[in-house]
């Protein structure tokens, strides 16, 4: 794919449809098992080679690799390699990456799945793990061991929208000998370019708004290609959380119109942002597009989209989350994000806090400050902006 060509052209255009009579829609191949000869392929992954046809579906298959192929160029990586969800993509990597003994740096608000991991199953595993405010580079720094393997951060977090400022902290990182891994999933490769600013991997979660449609399941690490290959041979074949060929050509199928989406997301993110800071019931809205936003400077430097999510507080969270639930008709009540449909959530800090942070008194002070006892998450999908204020106004009441 030419390079020069920008993000919109080289999402739609591929090399395979240039020869006569090839189909502009990628195939979906859905065979597991492909034909071999005996000197192409060995019976063991460990054989496998970036020249290997392709074998069997749990090692590679037509489609998926196209897809992950897509994916590097959108995110200026190397190579890509795909998993059956975005919370495979974060364990394998870090079962990957991780042994006994060493030490994770992990952001301390991230993806519930992934503190829960690293508070849990890592550290079962003999892995130290110091969840750190990776917005403060003085933490990070502090942080830091000899025998630190990994930097691990989410920007924007979810829920809470705090950025991490990641060329920054890839520097810190290096210096310490470790590598950093950003869950960029929030941002899509539309508005971060991690990679591009000092990462070694970038996550994200294919089913948010990279797919796009709330339809299917994926997860993807973007880097260098030798480490993707050892990936693809240690954790994606031996722990078997394969994406299949039919999700991935879904998610094929939505990535030529992921950055108009993200477009439009963002437009319609910040009218509503907008109008929730002057609305009477809210107290506080946190949105990387606004100027409002505590870190406004970071996010006009780092990121090219301020994507779809809104986090706020109102006074009564719980109460309101029932009102919002009762009374919404455009909006619904649901979890998740990066869809068609805008979606709100209620997440009171005290059940964040039991299930999935357990963060120390002076990290769970820091979320205090953002989140207050509670926050709504407003995932702002692709209905007409002007609906959805009057859908939330009348929603919030007087």
């Amino acid at each position: 794919m030419a390079s020069e060509w920008d993000v919109r052209t080289r999402l739609v255009q591929t090399d395979a449809d240039s020869e006569e009579g090839a189909p502009l829609n990628t195939p979906l191949v859905m065979s597991t098992t492909f034909r071999a000869h005996p000197e192409g392929v060995g019976f063991s992954a460990v054989d496998m080679g970036e020249e290997s046809p392709f074998f069997y579906a749990r090692w590679s298959t037509p489609t998926v690799r196209t897809l992950e192929r897509r994916l590097a160029d959108l995110e200026g990586g190397e190579d890509a390699l795909c998993f059956a969800s975005g919370m495979a993509a974060i364990t394998g990597l870090l079962l990957h990456l991780l042994k006994p003994g060493d030490h994770l740096v992990l952001s301390d608000v991230c993806y519930a799945g992934a503190a829960e991991f690293a508070r849990g199953m890592l550290r079962r595993y003999g892995v130290e793990v110091s969840p750190v405010d990776t917005s403060d580079l003085a933490q990070v720094r502090a942080a830091l061991r000899p025998n630190t393997r990994l930097v691990y951060i989410e920007t924007p977090c979810n829920p809470i929208l705090k950025l991490t400022d990641v060329q920054a902290v890839a520097s810190l990182a290096h210096e310490a000998g470790a590598r950093l891994v950003v869950d960029a999933t929030l941002a899509t490769p539309i508005g971060l370019q991690p990679l591009a600013l000092g990462a070694d991997f970038v996550i994200h979660s294919l089913t948010k708004y990279i797919g796009g449609h709330g339809d299917v399941l994926g997860g993807v690490v973007v880097g260098r290609r030798t480490e993707l290959a050892a990936l693809r041979q240690d954790s994606l074949i031996h722990l078997g959380a394969v994406l299949s060929p039919f999700p991935a050509w879904l998610i094929l199928r939505s990535l030529p119109t992921l950055p108009q989406r993200m477009a439009a997301h963002e437009a319609s993110a910040r009218a509503v942002a907008s109008f929730l800071q002057n609305h009477p019931r809210v107290r506080h809205v946190i949105y990387p597009g606004l100027d409002s936003h505590p870190q406004a400077e970071l996010a006009r430097r780092q990121l090219r989209n301020t994507s779809g999510m809104i986090a706020f507080q109102t006074e009564d969270g719980p109460a309101m989350a029932r009102r919002l639930a009762e009374r919404m008709k455009v909006v619904k009540y649901a979890v998740s994000l990066g869809k068609p449909h805008s979606l709100v959530f209620y997440l009171p800090t005290e059940d964040l806090q039991r299930t999935s942070f357990q963060l120390p008194p002076d990290l769970l002070e820091r979320y205090r400050a953002w989140a207050g006892d509670g926050i709504f998450r407003l995932s702002i999908g692709l209905e007409a902006p002007d609906d959805l204020i009057r859908d939330l106004d009348q929603a919030l009441g007087p």
